[in-house]
């Protein structure tokens, strides 16, 4: 498994979403919008709903890049924004190595 932060720098998304995400850091609400991305699920830790998230985001971006018609760039913005404070959490939370 790879530490947020490598995960983050390895990720290749169009300048738009990435800059829509950034703009919506801002805004961000870790309880709300964790209960919107894992409705009925309990609201995970910094380190698992970083890697939850990166799935879906991962899912969701194969579905951009396929051109399906159930994507929503809304919503990729949303876990985009949810990725990267997550990362910065997760970051904060884990050991520092030597």
């Amino acid at each position: 498994m790879t530490d947020p932060q490598t995960l983050m720098s390895s990720l290749r998304r169009p300048r738009l979403l990435v800059r829509a995400a950034r703009l919506g850091l801002s805004d961000y609400n870790r309880s709300r919008s964790l209960r919107r991305l894992f409705p009925g699920e309990p609201t995970p830790g910094p380190g698992q709903a970083f890697f939850t998230l990166a799935e879906r985001e991962s899912s969701l971006d194969q579905s951009r890049r396929n051109g399906e018609a159930a994507y929503s760039a809304a919503r990729h913005v949303e876990l985009l924004v949810a990725l990267i404070d997550e990362a910065r959490l997760a970051e904060i939370r884990l050991p520092k190595a030597a």
